[in-house]
């Protein structure tokens, strides 16, 4: 990823945000189907997606909100950014074609275990797909 950024705990402030987009395709579909073993049919048949409420198959959530692990891991905070924990709030589908926008921003800093609080944010166009939270710890300078 040509843009990838790397900030140390001490240089994040409040307020801070990034994102990565991308475009969900067929091939990123089947390939999170093969590495996870999820092949349930909601996500690549399109008859047995047809008798859902969806009408259309639908993306994993799981893959489309990896895309956060995305701009965590090169973006804001960057490279050496650790996961603490993760909430996860799907609140509309992802389908095929879709061009999806994962965004976190700042809400809070922890200086004695250099963690800071994410608010995570996925969408499709203006719509809100999934929200959540998330809690890293961020390498300090050395």
């Amino acid at each position: 990823m040509s843009d990838t950024k790397s900030y140390a705990f001490e240089d994040l402030e409040l307020g801070q945000e990034a994102s990565y987009a991308r475009v969900v395709t067929d091939a990123d579909i089947i390939t999170f189907a093969d590495v996870t073993g999820d092949h349930n049919p909601v996500h690549l048949d399109a008859s047995y997606a047809a008798t859902t409420p969806f009408k259309t198959p639908i993306a994993h959530g799981m893959l489309t909100a990896g895309y956060i692990s995305t701009v965590f891991g090169m973006r804001l905070p960057g490279p050496g950014a650790i996961y603490v924990s993760q909430t996860l709030n799907f609140r509309g589908p992802v389908r095929h074609g879709d061009h999806v926008v994962a965004s976190v921003r700042i809400v809070d800093l922890m200086p004695a275990k250099r963690r800071a609080r994410f608010e995570c944010l996925r969408k499709v166009g203006d719509k809100v797909v999934l929200e959540g939270e998330a809690i890293l710890m961020v390498p300090g300078r050395k």
